[in-house]
């Protein structure tokens, strides 16, 4: 997978533009800006400029709007291909790459939260844990299945007063073998 596309899950910001531009296929910045007014708008155009420079966004379609023109975007780059062939590949290394880079998308944040002065832990509620179990492939399958529906409202929430933007990753372990 392309390491511009990684770069993006590791930015909370891009991360959201490439997930939202992915799930709607195209959009406007009109349209991401009402969703996430939390970005400012100057900011918001930066990305997206930055992200079609990149090659991670491309324009389908232009506008003309009171003098200016309105863009549409889409993917430039099939976002799932990249993830389908590791795995058809069944490469581990390329395997424990793509988690790295996940990894430390997630442990960026952290480290920028942590380094803020206004930290308050017990009020933010930033959260990590593991529950080992035990589960059959279909077992795990079903599981995985209710967090996503649990966790999709929430991903169209639009920004609010007392809504903050969250994070929320799911990490499935490989089976442990032992030797009984």
């Amino acid at each position: 997978m392309d390491q511009k596309i990684m770069d993006c899950f590791a930015n909370p910001i891009k991360c959201k533009l490439l997930l939202e531009i992915y799930a709607s296929g195209q959009t406007t910045a009109k349209r991401l800006s009402e969703l996430y007014s939390d970005i400012p708008q100057a900011t918001l155009y930066r990305y997206l400029k930055r992200m079609t420079d990149e090659g991670i966004l491309k324009i389908v379609g232009e506008n003309p709007i009171r003098g200016t023109v309105e863009k549409t975007y889409a993917l430039a780059v099939p976002l799932g291909e990249g993830i389908e062939d590791i795995v058809s590949s069944n490469s581990g290394e390329a395997f424990m790459l793509l988690f790295m880079n996940y990894m430390l998308g997630l442990v960026k944040q952290f480290q920028e939260y942590c380094k803020r002065p206004d930290i308050d832990i017990m009020k933010d509620h930033p959260a990590f844990t593991m529950a080992p179990v035990y589960a059959t492939n279909e077992e795990l399958e079903a599981a995985v299945g209710e967090f996503a529906r649990i966790i999709e409202p929430l991903h169209h929430n639009p920004p609010a007063p007392g809504r903050k933007l969250r994070t929320i990753g799911l990490i499935v372990t490989p089976p442990e073998t032992y030797n009984e």
